[in-house]
């Protein structure tokens, strides 16, 4: 018998808002059913949910700092305000998911797919983002300072007003990139720029 349909009933009758929801459910969250769950405030820091279903739930302010969420399919989840610095995000499926000022700092999204997900002011600084997909993303004003995006495909990003400061782009795809500061950009993709 499988804990996983129980654990969705509980956490869709419970409001979860700044809980402690480890110690709520004191279950394994690995590969859980929590889609469209509100998870508001709640404290996941790191919390295995490698794998897990949160397609659609509200984490905004959230604290998932250091939590497992690779493999995790948050598509269209909010995140707004949440803390996923140092969170492990690798291959997770964040495709048109609202993470708008969270803080992601030195979070492993490598190879994660952030087609369409709202990224303006997040914090990516010191960010593994290797082979990952934003395409059409909106990186206005992000803080991507140190953030390695090699391989990364930014094809029709928004990287206006982005601090790309000390970010390594090398064989990034930019076709359709909006840039404003490209000085920022050619440092960032290896290129000696001499006054």
């Amino acid at each position: 018998m499988t804990t996983e349909p129980k654990l969705n009933q509980i956490v869709k009758i419970l409001n979860l808002r700044g809980e402690l929801l480890r110690e709520v459910l004191a279950t394994d969250l690995r590969g859980a059913d929590l889609s469209c769950a509100d998870l508001r405030g709640a404290d996941l820091h790191g919390a295995d949910l490698h794998g897990a279903d949160l397609c659609g739930a509200d984490l905004g302010g959230a604290d998932l700092g250091g939590a497992d969420l690779g493999g995790a399919d948050l598509r269209g989840a909010y995140l707004c305000g949440a803390d996923l610095s140092c969170a492990d995000l690798s291959c997770a499926d964040l495709r048109c998911a609202d993470l708008g000022g969270a803080d992601m700092l030195c979070a492993d999204l490598g190879g994660a797919d952030l087609r369409g997900a709202d990224l303006h002011g997040a914090d990516l600084g010191g960010t593994d983002l290797c082979g990952a997909d934003l395409r059409g993303a909106d990186l206005h004003g992000a803080h991507l300072r140190r953030a390695d995006m090699g391989g990364t495909d930014l094809g029709g990003t928004d990287l206006l007003c982005a601090d790309l400061g000390g970010a390594d782009l090398r064989c990034a795809y930019l076709r359709g990139a909006r840039v404003s500061n490209v000085s920022a950009l050619l440092s960032a993709l290896g290129v000696e720029v001499v006054s």
